[in-house]
């Protein structure tokens, strides 16, 4: 059989340039000719995952990779010191591609190994606040991000008419000046225009970005609560999950929280605590497929839905649309750039953007093709994330 005695033989960090993103992809080979690709986050630090990537790559040459959660335990544990974001994300990219590799070798798509299809398709939503002038973007193009209320809301009846079903919109800075009352007052304008272009026919989101502390977080929720909001995600820092169940008890609007979390114990309080109504886990940072299973099935006890975070490229989109497919508890997809628009040279996709779905993959694997040959002509560039600072100059989160 194909799979008797399968060994990893090599495993290799190729970061990728495309528009808007650096792409950490990480593959794995095995002495039976398969391949399997994975994506790491933190996709600004790819010279760390790539050291961290060497690290790991010692030890797990010569392992069986069907013995998917044997060597995430190896990998997590394995340091001593727990895998945090650094260490989670490469153990994210090496455990995706693992289960690449076992759906290779069995023949199935991996939603298939995680328990079959709970649906037909995934529904995506619209973020302006992301590459909205691409026209490669899945998004409404050549508008720009507006500012004014009413031309939000006439962005989001286009989105509307495009047949987008969901609206995610974020307060935003003056260049690198960031003061939360006054973003969040313009914010809280943009969304009374909307509801009122819209009405019920688009569901509402609202991404905070982890740029508010919590008086002002508390406002902003009360303030938007006759608007029946879809979900406020991230109102403060990541740091302190208590800070949520602070959150819960003065505000009626349902929040997501976990893109950067790193593991299932670090969602575990807000999930048991029942402070959100929606995990936002990363599938390149919280440990991959293995680990965002188990995340999905705690919320699940509790009646959360997942959102899986997807800030990425076409590996991060195919590993979270396999989850989303294989869990009863998953809510609409984030997709930030359409995947068969991503350097379509470098990645060979067996799923793609129809409308505003994302659709139903039957290749074996993940269904994600990488050309190491072609990915040399885009080599992967050192960038940064905007640095927000407040009038008095101090720093404040992106």
């Amino acid at each position: 059989m194909l799979m008797d005695g399968m060994k990893i033989t090599q495993i290799e960090c190729v970061p990728v340039q495309a528009p808007g993103r650096t792409l950490v992809i990480v593959l794995v080979d095995t002495d039976r000719g398969i391949t399997g690709v994975g994506e790491a986050g933190l996709q600004r630090r790819p010279r760390a995952i790539a050291g961290a990537v060497e690290h790991l790559r010692r030890w797990l040459i010569g392992e069986d990779p069907l013995r998917i959660e044997h060597l995430w335990q190896k990998m997590f544990r394995g340091g001593f010191y727990p895998g945090d974001r650094l260490i989670g994300s490469v153990i994210s990219a090496i455990d995706i591609a693992l289960w690449d590799i076992k759906g290779q070798a069995l023949g199935a798509p991996v939603y298939e190994l995680l328990g079959g299809r709970c649906r037909d398709h995934v529904q995506c939503f619209l973020s302006p606040d992301y590459n909205p002038a691409d026209p490669q973007s899945p998004l409404v193009p050549g508008l720009g991000k507006p500012e004014e209320p009413e031309a939000m809301a006439d962005l989001a009846s286009r989105g509307l008419e495009a047949g987008h079903r969901f609206f995610r919109i974020g307060p935003g800075p003056d260049g690198n000046l960031f003061e939360p009352w006054k973003a969040a007052e313009l914010l809280v304008a943009q969304l009374e225009a909307v509801r009122r272009a819209v009405g019920s026919r688009m569901e509402l989101m609202v991404d905070l970005h982890t740029r508010l502390q919590p008086p002002e977080a508390i406002w902003f929720c009360r303030a938007v609560e006759p608007l029946r909001l879809y979900c406020v995600e991230d109102p403060i820092r990541s740091e302190h999950p208590g800070g949520y169940r602070h959150i819960r008890e003065h505000v009626n609007v349902p929040l997501a929280a976990g893109e950067q979390w790193a593991n299932k114990w670090e969602f575990r309080p807000a999930i048991e605590g029942e402070w959100i109504d929606f995990v936002r886990m990363d599938l390149c940072i919280a440990g991959g497929l293995t680990e965002g299973k188990k995340i999905a099935a705690m919320a699940e006890a509790h009646l959360i839905q997942i959102l899986p975070h997807n800030p990425l490229g076409p590996v991060c989109a195919a590993a979270s649309l396999h989850l989303d497919l294989a869990c009863p508890n998953a809510g609409p997809q984030e997709v930030v750039f359409a995947p068969a628009t991503m350097l379509p040279d470098v990645f060979e996709c067996a799923y793609g953007l129809d409308g505003t779905r994302l659709t139903v993959p039957d290749a074996p694997g993940l269904g994600v093709k990488f050309d190491r040959e072609a990915a040399k002509a885009h080599p992967a560039e050192m960038t940064e994330p905007p640095h927000f600072h407040r009038e008095d100059g101090s720093f404040t989160n992106y």
